[in-house]
């Protein structure tokens, strides 16, 4: 194809990627209702813990159009996966002509790895989000009130949710590096100390350092994953030597 075939060919995909979003969109804004409440419930559980006649906890929208912002940009978020079979599929067809039939296969897999593993740590994320929340207003003094500004609480909640999400997927591209050649599985495992280091700073920042527990088990899950992909990529590598051992373009020393 010529580079005005290709330009038409990314301008129809992307056309159709954009139908499917808004499309999305136009649905979730339908249930924007249940999640505001369901992502809002810490703070519900906050002010029914302290029990005082004025309220403690309150979750505040602080401008005019400020709730149909929330709306709209959980609308934006929620038809982003409502819509992800369409714009997937447009990006996987646009790029799928200049693949070769094993980097489709390697691609696929990858991607079936990764999307599992995306929302594992994002359910992970919205499970420990209500500990991160309930510990930081612990800090109110008494008789403070806690406002939580509705930007900024969707704010940290969706952004918690995404770095949280990357974060379970990084394994897969450890993997996708040791097929490519780039890195060893042994390499990988000799790095486990930094690795776990890595892991308990990045637990560490997610999470506040008072909630010890939400950092215990972000960090534990984290060096987990690290492990699997350590000792997958080596079961790759084993492989990978016993074929070019039959194809006699490796030697017992070179292993």
């Amino acid at each position: 194809m010529s580079l005005g075939a290709h330009l038409k060919e990314a301008r129809r995909r992307l056309i159709i990627a954009v139908i499917g979003l808004v499309v999305g969109m136009v649905i979730a804004f339908i249930v924007t209702d249940p999640i505001i409440w369901y992502i809002t419930s810490p703070i519900r559980i906050l002010d029914e813990q302290r029990g005082t006649e004025t309220p403690f906890a309150q979750f505040v929208f602080s401008g005019v159009s400020s709730a149909f912002d929330l709306r709209l940009r959980i609308a934006f978020a929620i038809g982003m996966v409502f819509s992800a079979p369409i714009w997937l599929w447009q990006i996987w067809a646009f790029i799928m002509p200049g693949l070769t039939r094993k980097e489709i296969k390697y691609t696929i897999v990858f991607v079936c790895a990764a999307i599992p593993l995306f929302f594992g740590g994002a359910y992970v994320a919205v499970m420990v989000a209500p500990h991160v929340i309930e510990v930081m207003s612990s800090f109110v003094p008494e008789g403070g009130v806690n406002y939580f500004n509705a930007k900024e609480y969707y704010d940290f909640i969706f952004k918690f949710i995404i770095v949280i999400g990357i974060a379970f997927v990084l394994p897969v591209f450890m993997v996708a590096l040791n097929t490519a050649g780039i890195i060893t599985g042994k390499a990988m495992l000799k790095g486990w100390r930094v690795a776990v280091l890595v892991s308990a700073l990045f637990a560490a920042v997610a999470t506040p350092a008072a909630d010890i527990f939400s950092m215990l088990l972000l960090a534990g899950i984290l060096i987990v994953l690290y492990f699997a992909a350590s000792l997958l990529s080596m079961l790759f590598d084993r492989r990978k030597n016993k074929r070019l051992k039959a194809e006699g373009l490796l030697l017992d020393g070179d292993v």
